[in-house]
């Protein structure tokens, strides 16, 4: 379950990235760069999480009521570092 949780803070770091220093570079400095760029690394750092996040769900190695909870964390800043517990329950 390492690879998960890793993913998890790749995840959650880059959102805090992206909210908390792209769009401000875009909306106070205008540089529209910074969101082209850090967006599309956090959509993959949050498909790489999905994908693992069923991965290990479809080994038995979480709980179904885990994974809702995971996954919401994806959507909450700083969610990402608070899911710990979730990644210990198993089936």
């Amino acid at each position: 379950m390492r690879p998960l949780r890793v993913a998890s803070f790749a995840e959650g770091a880059t959102l805090i990235a992206l909210l908390l220093v792209a769009v401000p570079l875009k909306r106070l400095a205008g540089l529209p760069e910074a969101v082209s760029v850090m967006g599309p690394v956090h959509g993959a750092a949050f498909l790489i999480y999905l994908a693992m996040v069923l991965f290990y769900f479809s080994k038995g190695h979480l709980r179904t009521v885990a994974v809702p909870g995971l996954l919401l964390a994806a959507f909450v800043p700083f969610g990402a570092f608070l899911a710990g517990p979730l990644f210990r329950q198993r089936s």
